[in-house]
């Protein structure tokens, strides 16, 4: 068993009220104390002994971002698509294309190296869980691939051979759905936790994702929905029909989407940064959160329309356009993104709770907004162990 103390805490974020001080369970001047097996061992005063030891100085730590949303491994970039859009081209679905062509072609060590030097900007970012989409295949071995690459960067890898119809099948999308519900699932489900389904005009309608997600959850797999991003439409309601542990992007929300969120453990899902990247409308989660909705945050990191793993720009954007206080927008990233994944080890510091944290060089966490684009992290624990360190940031 190997300790670590992070000591000297002026101000720690536990996200359990029980624990603390307002909604996120705030406690000051504290130690905390984590292990490599157990998690979170215990909060006490300053000067716990451990085995390491990072000396806080009065700066503040937080539960590890919990991003729900991300496609880490692909090949290419979409750079002159973001800048047409800057100019005022439109955005579509089917920009997903281009980077299932370059995904194809790229061999599966130079898939992995991009892979991991993205989850590695991730953790720079402050983000020590994350959920990783395969999609940019749409072929069976290429799918196939593409989550076994993301289960080797966590838990929650996501199986979304229903991002967009494959090319060679753009005239037949029904025997694409039956490729996506019967091989290509197949040759996926051991390496992963959940099946997504892209449900928007462009994509799939409401009748193709529901058998894409019946297929996945006869295989034992859990729930996902991309839902109502372009527009109001089916996807939501389906995702809380269907009884999905997320229903993401949520930009456009009807009463009756709310009402349904609202009654059900489905959690909305926003990706601020897309909605910035593709000049949409900011949804209003003010009316989500007032409406009883359950809801989390997420980068929706990929090379289309959201090329960033930096959740706290998530964070500002949530605040600034979304109509979240900073306290209800740092939880929807963190305890909120668990909820996403329904997980209960990550998103908090409290007992029982998997040992990720983040050392900030500030004395609060709102600098996170505060400071806006600032490189704030000056460590980063996963799992009882110190994964990112910044060299220039003071100990």
């Amino acid at each position: 068993m190997s300790t670590l103390a992070i000591d000297n805490i002026g101000v720690l974020i536990t996200n359990e009220q029980e624990l603390g001080d307002g909604p996120l369970g705030a406690r000051r001047n504290v130690s905390l104390v984590l292990d490599e097996r157990d998690g979170v061992l215990a909060i006490e005063p300053p000067g716990a002994i451990a085995d390491e030891r990072i000396d806080a100085g009065g700066r503040c730590v937080i539960p590890g971002f919990v991003d729900s949303h991300t496609h880490l491994v692909f090949a290419g970039d979409r750079a002159e698509e973001f800048t047409a859009r800057m100019a005022g081209a439109p955005y579509r679905a089917g920009g997903i294309a281009a980077t299932v062509e370059a995904t194809r072609a790229a061999d599966t060590a130079s898939l992995r190296s991009l892979a991991a030097a993205r989850r590695h900007a991730a953790l720079r970012a402050g983000v020590t869980h994350v959920e990783v989409k395969s999609g940019y295949a749409l072929d069976v071995d290429g799918e196939a691939r593409l989550c076994a690459l993301a289960s080797e960067l966590t838990e929650d890898a996501t199986y979304l051979g229903a991002h967009l119809l494959a090319p060679e099948y753009r005239d037949r999308p029904e025997e694409y759905v039956a490729l996506v519900c019967g091989e290509m699932l197949q040759a996926c489900r051991a390496s992963v936790r959940w099946i997504d389904v892209f449900c928007e005009e462009g994509a799939f309608d409401v009748e193709q994702s529901r058998a894409v997600l019946s297929a996945g959850r006869d295989a034992g797999l859990g729930l996902r929905v991309h839902a109502n991003q372009l527009r109001a439409g089916d996807g939501v309601r389906l995702a809380v029909e269907m009884g999905a542990a997320s229903a993401d992007h949520c930009t456009y929300l009807t009463d009756a989407d709310l009402d349904a969120l609202s009654g059900s453990d489905t959690v909305a899902t926003f990706l601020p940064l897309t909605d910035f990247s593709t000049r949409q409308p900011y949804p209003n989660a003010r009316r989500a959160i007032d409406a009883g909705v359950s809801v989390a945050l997420a980068t929706n990191t990929n090379p289309g329309s959201s090329y960033s793993s930096a959740m706290s720009l998530a964070l500002a954007l949530a605040v600034r356009d979304m109509g979240m206080t900073f306290e209800e927008a740092l939880a929807a990233a963190t305890i909120g993104g668990a909820r996403a994944l329904r997980r209960t080890d990550v998103g908090r510091l409290g007992p029982g709770a998997r040992a990720d944290a983040i050392l900030l060089d500030a004395p609060t966490p709102s600098h996170l907004v505060y400071r806006l684009g600032m490189p704030l992290v000056a460590a980063a624990v996963s799992g009882g162990v110190v994964v990112y360190r910044d060299p220039d940031a003071r100990d």
